[in-house]
């Protein structure tokens, strides 16, 4: 084993690891490469969640338009944050559902603030901050 690697262990479900070895392989990936990646991914994502200062990124959200009040409580919290939001982007994706991509630079702590706040609005179907630090 190589100086200054660590081995380890993990349990996954049958399926999890068989659609991972599928992917990977469409990749030319190991194991080992694809699992770095992914951790790395994985601190690069949450390592700003504890972080003070100024951060930027985005903001992505589905929804359901035809939840009563949604339109108007997503208005009215972007109006709140109108000092980190600097634009958004919304697209339809079919009836019911829409796409807004919410550009912030701010605060980390504003800006969590602004996700957690979205994210309790009934007809959110998923939300997802990608933070770069600056």
């Amino acid at each position: 084993m190589a100086k200054g690697v660590s081995r380890i262990s993990v349990s996954l479900p049958p399926e999890v690891l068989t659609e991972f070895d599928e992917t990977i392989g469409f990749l030319g990936l190991t194991r080992s490469k694809a699992i770095q990646v992914a951790m790395r991914d994985f601190l690069t994502e949450h390592r700003w969640a504890g972080e003070k200062g100024e951060v930027a990124g985005a903001l992505t959200m589905i929804y359901d338009h035809e939840v009563r009040g949604l339109n108007e409580a997503l208005t009215d919290v972007q109006h709140d944050y109108r000092h980190v939001i600097t634009s958004t982007t919304h697209v339809h994706l079919d009836e019911r559902n829409c796409l807004e991509i919410v550009a912030v630079r701010g605060e980390a702590e504003t800006i969590r603030r602004l996700a957690r706040e979205l994210m309790t609005k009934r007809g959110i179907k998923q939300l997802k901050l990608s933070i770069l630090l600056l």
